[in-house]
């Protein structure tokens, strides 16, 4: 495991069993609101899992196993591939509390077992803003393409390279290009009282170009089915997210 890898492990196991209690409530009430509608737990991505019973499909930094649990309901058989113990902990109980399974992989994305792996899926699913904790795209591209079966498809949701420009005052800071590893705020820590955050680690991350990350795709071997964008969170008129569908 890298030195990015180590700190970020050491970042997203800290008090992130606490935070999705926090925010999605306990297992047993997550596992409630999934129940009334698996499909609609996928939002935005819905459309990309018709008719997916017996797929094998892994999600990639699956965290709380918010999307995991669904995608098993609907009959996939689901292996979740995540760096941190503390959210297993609250996936395999979201999981049980839901009446259903998960298979769920700690360790970094770079160490998988490709021996083991190697052409084993149907779908990847990777979404929720995760390229920024990895700092060799094209290595992470290589592991993604070779544990999908020849077929399958790999859809890739990220936060859009121009989010961080944009500050919460919608003042634009022109740092769209840089391209070092930095230290970043732990995504939940404004979730705890201010006094606790102080406590916090920090994650290591390393921002990338949307070309660097299209480009990384297309000299993997993928073939690019579609790219969207999506407006902001609250509908603003601005690119805050984007999908990606390829296929090996």
């Amino acid at each position: 495991m890298n030195e990015q890898s180590i700190k970020n492990k050491n970042a997203w196991e800290y008090r992130a069993y606490e935070f999705w209690n926090k925010r999605d409530g306990s297992p047993m009430d997550k596992a409630k609101e999934i129940l009334e509608n698996p499909k609609a737990s996928l939002k935005k991505h819905q459309q990309y899992f018709d008719k997916i019973e017996g797929k094998k499909v892994a999600n990639l930094c699956g965290s709380n196993g918010r999307r995991a649990v669904p995608l098993s309901l609907l009959g996939a058989e689901v292996t979740v591939f995540d760096i941190s113990e503390e959210n297993k902990k609250y996936a395999l109980e979201l999981a049980h509390c839901a009446n259903t399974s998960i298979d769920y992989i700690v360790g970094d994305i770079y160490d998988i077992d490709l021996e083991k792996y190697k052409n084993s899926f149907d779908i990847l699913y990777l979404e929720g803003g995760i390229l920024h904790y990895f700092n060799d795209i094209d290595k992470f591209m290589a592991i993604l393409f070779s544990i999908l079966k020849s077929g399958g498809k790999m859809i890739l949701s990220d936060y859009h390279p121009i989010k961080r420009c944009i500050g919460s005052d919608f003042k634009y800071t022109p740092n769209y290009f840089d391209n070092e590893l930095h230290n970043g705020e732990l995504a939940y820590k404004q979730y705890f009282e201010k006094s606790e955050q102080q406590k916090f680690p920090d994650v290591y991350i390393r921002h990338y170009t949307l070309s660097e990350i299209i480009n990384s795709v297309l000299k993997t071997g993928f073939t690019l089915n579609s790219f969207d964008e999506h407006r902001g969170w609250n509908n603003e008129n601005i690119p805050w997210e984007f999908t990606i569908l390829a296929m090996k």
